[in-house]
């Protein structure tokens, strides 16, 4: 990145935004077998950890757009920044009483202020310089948040997951008093990470909101025609529509995959929940090694081509995860995180391609598709409670199949689409 570029500060503040909903995003697999232990929950009831949250962007991102059309990104910035911050102070007192509607709550509105932060940052980077070097921006900012994916289950794993993990007989046999205990334990070890985390992002607020971000003007595409933006064109955008329901299976299948890992490597390898949390942990470094390599290829293979290639093997590798056995499923499972790597950024850059004027509102669109996140796990965790963990990594892999679909009927006029990253 060169010194001399005027948005530097801007650039920084706005990259850093990735790494925080990087974060907060990869904590929910850790949060999913933690909160089924302390509030004794089964596969169904754990799998609203992921609804709850997404169900935030499905809510928010059509206001957010319209928000960040009106006032502009930085206050958007700064709202979904206070949003985030007062989530996360708000696991300090749903683990002091262990009521989980009060976590599922708190993850609602973490997740409000996420969708404000993605609304803006995706389509902002890229604008904040030269369009020549947006390619570059963009890579940049992306580092940070495979950086947070890869982090995020290690720290989970150190200071939230004890490692300790009671048997349906041992919960009998114990005093009520005593297993009150340890569940209350279990529960607070959530309280000073989520603290850290709204501190910190406090601090982002303040820091953002003392600094000139400035506004920058989308670009103008095939859709400006001298008319006012709106919706009813939007809607009538084929390409955008595909794409929304595109990312809608694809986030689905993103969720399944990672939120369920700790539980289907115990389930399949016999491997404890921090050591699958290190495979986890390893899996989304994958992710993170996936986006450099896809970013590489994509200058020899066209996007769209490259997107229905990772989908169908992902799909192959999922199909390994559910008939095979032991580390060979849990390796598979890793694999499949590889090759996600690519999705939502292919997708999202796809779907807004030559929206111009329209691109705030497109985003938005394609942002509230990421409550696909809050419906596929229900039916995966419903799929794990009537037969088993193993069997219900059937959903993700029909999802990639939905992806795979949106890769071929992508037109080849999008494929030079720049990814924007998540």
């Amino acid at each position: 990145m060169s010194s001399r570029n005027p948005y530097a500060v801007a650039l920084a503040l706005v990259t850093s935004l990735f790494f925080l909903w990087g974060i907060a995003h990869n904590l929910n697999p850790i949060l999913i077998p933690h909160l089924k232990k302390a509030c004794q929950l089964t596969d169904l009831q754990s799998a609203f950890i992921d609804s709850a949250f997404f169900v935030g962007y499905f809510v928010m991102a059509l206001p957010a757009g319209v928000y960040m059309k009106r006032f502009g990104y930085k206050s958007g910035i700064i709202a979904g920044l206070t949003a985030f911050a007062i989530g996360a102070f708000l696991f300090y007192p749903a683990a002091e009483t262990r009521q989980y509607p009060l976590f599922l709550f708190a993850l609602f509105v973490i997740a409000s202020g996420l969708t404000f932060l993605e609304t803006a940052a995706n389509p902002y980077v890229s604008a904040l310089g030269e369009p020549k070097t947006a390619t570059q921006r963009l890579n940049f900012a992306q580092s940070f948040n495979g950086l947070a994916a890869t982090l995020a289950p290690l720290v989970g794993g150190l200071f939230i997951l004890s490692g300790e993990k009671l048997t349906e007989e041992q919960q009998r046999a114990m005093p009520p008093a005593e297993l009150d205990a340890f569940l209350a334990k279990e529960a607070t070890s959530v309280q000073v990470p989520y603290l850290v985390i709204g501190g910190v992002v406090l601090l982002v607020a303040l820091l953002v909101w003392r600094t000139r971000l400035p506004e920058v003007a989308e670009p103008g595409g095939e859709t400006d025609g001298g008319q006012p933006s709106g919706w009813g064109r939007l809607l009538r955008h084929r390409n955008l529509m595909l794409g929304v329901t595109a990312q809608f299976f694809y986030v689905g299948a993103q969720v399944c995959v990672s939120s369920f890992f700790i539980r289907f490597a115990g389930h399949t390898a016999g491997l404890a929940e921090r050591t699958a949390a290190f495979y986890l942990s390893a899996a989304l470094l994958g992710f993170m090694i996936g986006r450099f390599v896809g970013t590489a290829l994509m200058r020899y293979v066209s996007p769209h081509r490259l997107l229905a290639i990772y989908s169908a093997v992902s799909l192959v590798l999922l199909a390994v995860a559910v008939a095979a056995g032991g580390m060979v499923a849990v390796f598979a499972l890793v694999g499949v995180q590889f090759f996600m790597s690519i999705m939502f950024p292919t997708i999202f850059s796809l779907s807004i391609h030559g929206l111009g004027r329209d691109t705030k509102l497109g985003s938005s669109l394609v942002i509230m598709a990421i409550a696909g996140g809050a419906v596929l796990p229900v039916i995966m965790g419903r799929v794990s409670d009537v037969s088993s963990i193993q069997t219900a990594y059937v959903v993700p892999a029909l999802c990639f199949l939905v992806v795979w679909y949106f890769a071929a009927k992508t037109t080849a006029r999008n494929t030079a689409a720049v990814p924007v990253a998540h």
